[in-house]
């Protein structure tokens, strides 16, 4: 009896040895690349008529194009470890930029090394070195992002290409400090209704811009190699962690600091130039991965799959997605919630007695944009330019707005009478949120209150030259 015992207790790790590794041929690779401070919007993808992105446009017209895309937290290191974790801040930790998440937490990258996969991150996919706590198989740096692809050939040269691959790779581009060489005219820029228009903003939007498009350059060369050195079933992904580092952008929970873009092809499974308008976050994106890999994804997960609408089973996927910021060092002591359905957005400034500040306005060096500078001076007597500058540090307890007809989140309907129950229902919705994340709505850093003076700050990078 023993002897038969053992006999079929081989017989069934046999089969579920030969079941992995039939399972493991017909997994599809997968490619993820991330720009770093790339607004949506900012892409012929998206409709962009200023900016020349033809690589994002091509993977758009073979795949995929999601336009209710967003993050988590508008900043580079919350977001990409609610990207990396499934959890969002103030479950995994990770609140103020700068901060890993807390001991314990699990990541999600070690789930598809137990489906089978090779799990790698090259350059700039988690924040400063905290990608060694992901659990990747490898791990090829530097930090900031790679600026040419060359560590990308060497490992697709060199890897053992027996396992399925999930690939993540960053580059830095269009973080700032942008190129001063300039691709674009800053004569043929449109700026943002929310920014004073001087020469100064166009030349800074020039060359953001211009690194958008070193960033979709650098896409091209990576959908090459792969294409060359990766055989078999591949799902590719452009996104970014968040918008660019421009007023009512990153650091902020306006749309252009929160939505972003994501574009996926799957040559045999989507239809090309097809556009979704499911919305979906950025913690979503590996339980989608670990579902199409076969596996279950954990319990417990803020992010939920939405392989169903990759597989056209499904056009829908979450009602309303929530955001949150809580600061960056001292350059950005202000933290803000949000919650956004299809057609509006509640946001919620917990400290308004607090100057809204960040990087532009704060810091010293190369990171403060020439523009900051122009427009409090043109602020003295040009009422716009005021308008503007006072919106950007002075901001309410609460903003609502119809995103549908007013897409730049220019007129705050919170005061609205007839908007009393949405905002009611809206903030409702919020508190529960909050207090189902365990948001403790903690201040991270010393903040400057409105009656005070602006100090500035020269960043730890700088400090070190």
């Amino acid at each position: 009896m023993k002897s038969l015992l053992i006999l079929l207790a081989f017989l069934a790790l046999s089969a579920a040895v030969v079941h992995a590794a039939d399972k493991d041929s017909r997994l599809p690779n997968i490619f993820v690349f991330i720009s770093d401070d790339h607004s949506q919007l900012d892409s012929q993808a998206y409709g962009s008529t200023e900016v020349r992105t033809p690589n994002m446009a091509k993977l758009a017209a073979e795949g995929m194009r999601f336009t209710h895309a967003f993050v988590a937290s508008p900043s580079c290191g919350p977001s990409r470890t609610a990207l990396l974790t499934g959890l969002w801040p103030a479950r995994n930790g990770a609140e103020p930029n700068h901060k890993p998440k807390n001991p314990g937490v699990a990541s999600l990258p070690p789930v598809l090394r137990a489906l089978g996969y090779e799990t790698v991150a090259i350059g700039k996919v988690a924040h400063n070195g905290f990608a060694k706590e992901h659990g990747f198989d490898t791990i090829v740096g530097p930090n900031p992002g790679f600026e040419d692809t060359a560590a990308v050939a060497k490992f697709l040269a060199a890897r053992d290409a027996s396992k399925p691959l999930c690939l993540f790779v960053g580059t830095r581009h269009p973080h700032t400090v942008w190129s001063n060489e300039p691709a674009y005219e800053p004569a043929d820029m449109k700026i943002p209704p929310t920014h004073f228009d001087d020469p100064t903003a166009r030349a800074e939007r020039a060359r953001y811009l211009t690194d958008v498009s070193k960033a979709d350059t650098l896409l091209g060369e990576v959908r090459a190699l792969v294409s060359e050195k990766v055989a078999g079933d591949t799902l590719f992904i452009y996104t970014a962690d968040h918008g660019a580092a421009l007023p009512f952008a990153k650091w902020s929970l306006y749309d252009a600091g929160i939505r972003v873009p994501l574009i996926i092809a799957w040559p045999g499974h989507l239809t090309p130039s097809t556009t979704s308008d499911a919305m979906v976050c950025w913690p979503d994106l590996l339980p989608t991965f670990i579902e199409l890999a076969g596996g279950e994804v954990p319990e417990g997960l803020d992010g939920k799959s939405f392989a169903d609408v990759l597989r056209g089973k499904a056009t829908t996927h979450r009602d309303r997605v929530f955001s949150t910021h809580s600061g960056d060092g001292q350059f950005c002591v202000y933290p803000i919630r949000s919650v956004r359905t299809r057609d509006w957005k509640y946001i919620r400034n917990l400290h308004p007695e607090f100057q809204y500040h960040t990087h532009m306005s704060r810091a010293t060096g190369p990171h403060r944009p020439l523009f900051w500078d122009t427009w409090l001076d043109a602020a003295k007597t040009n009422p716009a330019a005021e308008a503007v500058v006072n919106r950007s540090i002075q901001h309410p307890a609460e903003e609502l707005y119809d995103l549908k007809a007013d897409p730049f989140e220019l007129h705050n309907l919170a005061t609205a009478p007839e908007q009393a129950e949405r905002l009611a229902a809206m903030r409702a919705d919020l508190d529960a949120w909050m207090k189902q994340q365990g948001d403790t709505q903690t201040v991270f850093g010393n903040p400057l209150l409105l009656d005070e003076p602006v100090t500035l700050i020269t960043p730890r990078s700088d400090q070190k030259k």
